[in-house]
């Protein structure tokens, strides 16, 4: 009897280890994605896309590895939350500055601080906040790549029709969006060939298979085709289970879409 309790306990022990572990892994997740009307003449563009930051202190490695890889940084929501110091949210900005030029979308724990000083941080700091924008890029031949970005949706604050208006309709459009529910109010017109987005943590914790959201991943829907990230911080625990933290470095190129 006391022995399958030092057996269970030792399980337990492990298990909650294991679950630490995941939660603050320092992956950097590769992809590369191919769409037909990808502008030829850009040849390829590269994203370093990081959501859910929350609590979390980016690590050097993160940063060493995807250095002079990236065209630039998306933040895909969640770069903070109630309780993070803007000392910290500073720090973690200046180290993803190093990666090339750093744009932001909110998301719904950004909204627990004092956004009005977030707001004016990420302006004095150089980084572009997409809320319901776009900016649209463009290569020597005259073609067109638009990263469009709306604001939080689980308060209503999404204006999609607005950053469509920024972008040209024959424009490449890349969106990002923290909540993924986004996808439902695409319309097939609306062009937007990728979708960016987190929030769900890839449910972090999966207890024999479940937990209320699936794992992160790329999915081709009949309007776009979306990234969902399991994220790369923690809500409520510091744990995780069968939704390791991730981070992802997006190689976008011309040429048939092979997603299922």
């Amino acid at each position: 009897m006391i022995w399958c309790l030092v057996v269970l306990l030792l399980g337990i022990i492990f298990l909650l280890i294991f679950m630490v572990r995941e939660a603050f892994l320092n992956k950097v997740v590769e992809h590369e994605l191919y769409f037909p009307d990808f502008p030829e003449s850009f040849g390829k563009v590269t994203i370093f896309f990081i959501s859910d930051i929350h609590r979390r202190v980016i690590s050097d490695f993160i940063i060493e590895s995807v250095k002079g890889k990236a065209d630039f940084v998306i933040i895909g929501g969640d770069l903070t939350e109630k309780g993070v110091s803007f000392g910290q949210v500073k720090a973690n900005l200046l180290k993803l500055k190093q990666i090339g030029p750093v744009y932001f979308v909110w998301g719904n724990n950004d909204y627990e601080v004092d956004f009005r000083k977030l707001d004016a941080t990420l302006l004095d700091m150089g980084v572009k906040i997409l809320d319901n924008t776009a900016v649209s890029f463009e290569s020597g031949q005259g073609e067109k790549l638009s990263l469009l970005g709306v604001d939080d949706c689980s308060q209503e604050r999404d204006r999609l029709d607005l950053a469509l208006i920024d972008a040209e309709e024959s424009n490449f459009k890349i969106l990002a969006c923290h909540i993924p529910d986004i996808t439902d109010k695409i319309l097939n017109e609306s062009n937007i060939s990728l979708v960016l987005s987190g929030h769900t943590h890839g449910g972090q914790i999966h207890i024999m298979g479940y937990s209320p959201f699936k794992k992160g991943g790329i999915k081709k829907l009949e309007n776009t085709t979306i990234l969902i990230s399991n994220g790369y911080g923690t809500t409520r625990v510091p744990l995780r289970l069968g939704a390791p933290a991730e981070t992802h470095l997006i190689t976008v190129k011309q040429g048939i879409q092979k997603i299922g």
